[in-house]
């Protein structure tokens, strides 16, 4: 019994962490004057994808380097299905709205350059640097933006925005940054920890843990953000926090990663995950350049891909 009422706990945790860490980046935005979708890419992707980088370090050094592969492309590929998917079931995604062309160009580069490192056999420390070099490229980009942002004196685009307060003092906005910084990894820890005691109860393989509960649990950060930025209908931190994050993932957690370890690519990864996480990527077309709002008949086909994926790996 206790696993689930700690399972619960985590969820909690997650949903209340992701509401304070949008809160926080959306009026950190309006007092420096940076549009939401820059401060998504930035302060709440790498925040919602602090449950990955923790979980690919400890299965490195644990001797589990497939575990810390799995757990980022299966992140990946949930954080455009389930976590894109699920709260357009509940309100309608209006990203028409959104301008997230360049940064979706720059996710799509990332998803074929590591692909095209996977295929060397092994991400290795040179492998890592490659990886964190974009990086450092992307979030250069985003500060060079930023800064053009301000210099032009754009007209801030969020004050209509329900709760968001333009006058909130610092200390109130880096206290709800701060919560969900640390709320959001601390409930993946507790929902994950516990909900693979759940799967070795019901004789689940360890292998099959790593890559469906462990990828679906570090994606619940994305999620619960995604759901609060949804219903308060700020798409762009909604989308922006999915592609940051998917950027995160593949460039800085496994940068990042191979400073403790090689990590070697299992051929089933080279035959199926990465074209499943790289097809949808692509899914994503529609709505970046054709401006379509992710409508709840987007969201049931989103989910239900994302069950079919899961079917097949449970296959």
């Amino acid at each position: 019994m206790l696993p689930w009422i700690f399972s619960g706990l985590g969820l909690l945790i997650l949903l209340l962490g992701g509401d304070a860490l949008v809160r926080g980046a959306v009026n950190l935005s309006l007092r420096i004057g940076v549009p939401a979708l820059i401060v998504s890419l930035t302060i709440v992707a790498f925040g919602t994808s602090a449950p990955e980088l923790l979980i690919a370090i400890s299965a490195i050094e644990d001797n589990a380097p497939g575990i810390a592969l799995g757990n980022v492309v299966g992140s990946n590929t949930a954080n455009i299905l389930l976590v894109l998917g699920i709260p357009a079931l509940l309100s309608t995604l209006h990203t028409s709205e959104c301008n997230t062309r360049k940064t979706y160009v720059f996710m799509l580069v990332a998803s074929v350059l590591f692909i095209g490192l996977a295929f060397c056999g092994t991400f290795t420390l040179f492998s890592g640097l490659i990886l964190l070099a974009a990086l450092s490229f992307v979030l250069g980009d985003a500060v060079r933006e930023a800064r053009a942002h301000r210099r032009a004196g754009c007209p801030d685009d969020l004050e209509d925005i329900d709760e968001a307060d333009p006058n909130m003092p610092y200390w109130q906005i880096g206290m709800y940054i701060l919560l969900g910084l640390i709320g959001l990894p601390l409930g993946a820890d507790l929902l994950v920890d516990n909900a693979t005691i759940i799967a070795r109860m019901y004789g689940l393989s360890e292998t099959v843990i790593g890559l469906t509960l462990v990828a679906v649990g570090t994606s619940l950060p994305e999620l619960a953000t995604t759901v609060m930025a949804a219903l308060r209908r700020q798409a762009d931190v909604a989308l922006g926090n999915v592609i940051g994050s998917n950027m995160f993932n593949l460039l800085a957690i496994v940068g990042i990663a191979t400073f403790f370890g090689e990590i070697p690519v299992d051929p089933e990864f080279l035959y199926f995950d990465l074209w499943v996480m790289l097809a949808a990527s692509l899914l994503l077309i529609p709505f970046v350049f054709f401006r379509r709002d992710i409508s709840r008949v987007w969201g049931v086909a989103l989910t239900a891909l994302y069950v079919v994926y899961i079917l097949i790996i449970l296959h």
